[in-house]
Order: C-alpha cells, then sequence, then structure tokens
C-alpha cells in the first residue's frame, strides 16, 4: 500500500508492539503508541523500546491505561486514525494462576474499551493479537483455525477465546472489519525478560541452572518476531479480507524445546546446567501451526529458522549488556 496512513498501536512498549511500530514507521505511516508502561516485567527495557521509538519520525505515545475508556477514547477524538492494531495484554500462561484478576482488567474490559472506541469512530479495520493458547489441550495438529477451541487449560488462553467473540459481535453488530491473530511462541531480539529465550540465555551465560518442563518433552512452534510483523502488516492492509477473519500466525515447524537450548549452548560456548521439572499447570506439550489460511489470504511465509532466530537474539543480548544487566537487577 502506497498511501501513508496514520496506525492506533496499542502495547508499543512492549516487545511486538515495538517491532510493529518500527516497521510501520519505516513505510512512511504515522504511529500513534499507547501503552501504560506497567510492571509486569522491569520497565528498563520498555523505557528503552520508547526512546528508540520516539527517535523515528511520525512516532507518538500516550501513557495512559487502556482500561480508561475515557481517557483511551480521548486519543481517538485528538487524532484522525485510519486503522487500529490492537496487541496491549496481560501476558503470561502461568502468571494467570496467580493473579486472575490482571487478565480481567487488561484482557477483557480492556478489549471492550477497544471496540467501544472503533465502534464509535468508524474504524474501518481492527487488527488484534489472540494466541495459539486458545487450543488449549488440542492433540489434532497441526492447529488449524476451523479446530474447536473451547476448552482452554489457562486463564490467559479463556481471555484471549474471549476477545474472538467479542470481536466477532462487535464485528457483526457494526459492520467494521476485525482480524484476529493465533500468534505461536514468538521470539527474538528485544523480547520480554520473563520468556525462555531470555532466562536460558541468561542462566547459561552466568552458570545457573535452568529449569526444563515437562522433562524436556515440549515442542513450540517457535516464531521469529520479523515473520510476525510481516504478518500483522498482511492482516492491518490487506485487500479482500472478510468482515471477520481469524488467522494462525506460527513457523509451521514443531521444535523440540531441547534444540532450542542446544542452539543457545552454541551460541554461548557453554553446556547449559538442567533441571528436569514436570509440565506445569496451564502449558501444553506441543503447539504446531497449520499456516495455509494465512498463506492464502496474507501472503504469510514465515523465513526465519530456530537455527537463524536464536543465534540473531544471542547476539542482541550480548550486545546490549548494560541494558540486560538493568533488567536483571531490577526484577521482582
Amino acid at each position: 500500500m502506497d498511501q501513508k496512513e496514520t496506525i492506533l498501536v496499542t502495547g508499543t512498549g512492549g516487545f511486538i508492539g515495538y517491532h510493529l511500530s518500527k516497521e510501520l514507521l519505516s513505510k512512511g505511516h504515522e504511529v500513534i503508541g499507547v501503552d501504560v508502561f506497567n510492571d509486569y516485567y522491569p520497565l528498563c527495557i520498555k523505557e528503552a523500546r520508547s526512546a528508540e521509538l520516539k527517535a523515528i519520525r511520525g512516532f507518538s505515545e500516550h501513557r495512559i491505561d487502556i482500561c480508561d475508556g475515557n481517557a483511551f477514547d480521548g486519543v481517538f477524538q485528538n487524532n484522525k486514525i485510519n486503522r487500529v492494531c490492537h496487541l496491549a495484554a496481560q501476558a503470561g500462561v502461568r502468571y494467570s494462576i496467580d493473579h486472575p484478576m490482571a487478565y480481567e482488567e487488561s484482557n477483557i474490559r480492556a478489549f471492550l474499551n477497544v471496540l467501544e472506541s472503533v465502534r464509535h469512530h468508524k474504524i474501518p479495520r481492527l487488527v488484534y493479537a489472540s494466541s495459539s493458547s486458545v487450543y488449549g489441550g488440542n492433540t489434532n495438529v497441526p492447529f488449524s483455525e476451523s479446530d474447536r477451541v473451547d476448552t482452554p487449560v489457562s486463564l490467559y488462553a479463556a481471555t484471549k477465546k474471549a476477545n474472538e467473540l467479542m470481536a466477532h459481535s462487535y464485528s457483526h453488530l457494526y459492520k467494521f472489519q476485525s482480524i484476529g491473530l493465533r500468534f505461536f511462541s514468538v521470539y527474538g531480539t528485544w523480547g520480554r525478560p520473563d520468556m525462555a529465550l531470555w532466562l536460558f540465555t541468561e542462566k547459561i551465560i552466568k552458570g545457573e541452572k535452568i529449569k526444563v518442563f515437562n522433562y524436556g518433552k515440549m515442542k513450540r512452534d517457535f516464531t521469529y518476531v520479523g515473520d510476525i510483523v510481516k504478518g500483522i502488516s498482511a492482516a492491518l492492509f490487506k485487500e479482500g479480507l472478510e468482515q471477520y477473519e481469524i488467522f494462525n500466525l506460527g513457523n509451521h515447524r514443531s521444535e523440540n524445546l531441547m534444540d532450542m537450548v542446544s542452539i543457545i549452548e552454541k551460541e554461548i560456548g557453554k553446556e547449559a546446567v538442567k533441571e528436569m521439572c514436570p509440565l506445569q499447570p496451564g502449558d501444553v506439550p506441543e503447539s504446531f501451526a497449520n499456516i495455509e489460511l494465512a498463506q492464502k489470504k496474507l501472503g504469510f511465509s514465515p523465513t526465519t529458522p530456530i537455527s537463524v532466530g536464536i543465534p540473531e537474539f544471542v547476539k542482541w543480548y550480548k550486545e546490549h549488556s548494560a541494558l540486560v544487566e538493568n533488567v536483571i537487577r531490577t526484577r521482582k
């Protein structure tokens, strides 16, 4: 698309929101970022992402809580917004076990406010983040968008399925396009410090034990953030999409968790000290995306295997040692 637009992106202080914003800005679009900057993980990495985005022409930032409907709607009132990409959410499957109310607020109430603003300001297309976790304990792999997703095994997954249902009702009633994207195990540079790739890298470098869940018998469809951003961009701008769509965005490869560990070990030059642990509540042993629909309708074609993506992260981690140490020092 040659026409330059103004895109509202929520969660720009976050991992995927940061990368998407950089991509949109590089194409000449204006990005209005919204993020509450909560302390689920150390704020210093969010601040560092924010600083990079603020240095790029066309980016503006609003630090507000989307749960505050009036404040959020004010962003729409004061700007001519063409499209919305909602990535802000309370992340983490395991965290939802002990902090359920955070998920009701950030993933349900906030999403309702997004839908209300999109409705009232007649935004033609909303793209939002769902998750592969909606597939629950599904054993029919690879996971397809046509599979039943009514047996979530975590509250986080339940909130993401709720988002899909809420989006369907709003797009049906108010005739705007809603495009839900089920992300599969996104990783990459500037990634979250609570995720396995960061934690494994950190602990292997320090010679500390890493916790390997399900005794290493875990498989994940690890998807590089650069590929995910291409899929999100296509969902924002591709012509010919239906009023309501759901797409899997994955790498279409189910990788062994131990292969991830091996690549990190090779890049660092040190063997991991492993503590083999049982499967955690809310977790699933395997994820694997069928991406035929996204290939057909979005032209989505991931190109980054873990043999390339993981070394890119480890390189970034080493090059940002001051930021990394600050994250570790300020972690709860």
